[in-house]
């Protein structure tokens, strides 16, 4: 995974991620911010999920994002653990 791809994975799991169920996640865009993608813990709805998935499937790659990775930070950080489930982003 890029530097890169840390990077804004970091920032959004600080303040682009809202948990609605306990595997489901909305993330904000990093690009965009009027977009967010439904996540889980090995999932994204996010275009570049579906074209590493679509190209590398079988592989033995495991698929991943910036999304998904804000995602597996948010939930290592322990104040976050007790988030409410918003409605919006």
């Amino acid at each position: 995974m890029s530097a890169n791809t840390i990077k804004k994975a970091t920032a959004l799991a600080k303040n682009g991620v809202v948990m609605i169920e306990e595997d489901l996640f909305q993330v904000k865009s990093s690009s965009d911010p009027s977009k967010s993608y439904m996540v889980t813990s090995d999932s994204c709805d996010c275009e570049g999920f579906k074209n590493f998935y679509k190209f590398h499937h079988g592989k033995g790659l495991k698929a991943n994002c910036s999304h998904l990775e804000a995602v597996r930070i948010f939930k290592k950080m322990p104040e976050k653990k007790t988030s409410k489930k918003q409605t919006s982003l």
